[in-house]
């Protein structure tokens, strides 16, 4: 994945499969699951992780999406 991708959130929402959007940069950020983590947050265990900023055409501004989350268009 890389900045000027098309990409869409996995897992696709089936009511609107088509929703896209534009990576216009890639960071590191860490992301606190709590499914696999737990409830207990310590920031000090986790370790950054690539996410993608992502623009949305409904949105005014950019969204910060962990990169597993997402899919590539094509």
């Amino acid at each position: 994945m890389k900045v000027g991708d098309m990409v869409r959130r996995v897992p696709v929402d089936t009511r609107d499969p088509d929703r896209f959007g534009l990576v216009v940069d890639m960071i590191q950020k860490k992301c606190w699951r709590t499914d696999r983590d737990g409830k207990n947050v310590n920031w000090d265990l986790i370790l950054p992780e690539p996410h993608a900023v992502v623009l949305f055409p409904w949105n005014d501004g950019t969204i910060e999406i962990p990169i597993i989350e997402l899919e590539e268009m094509g």
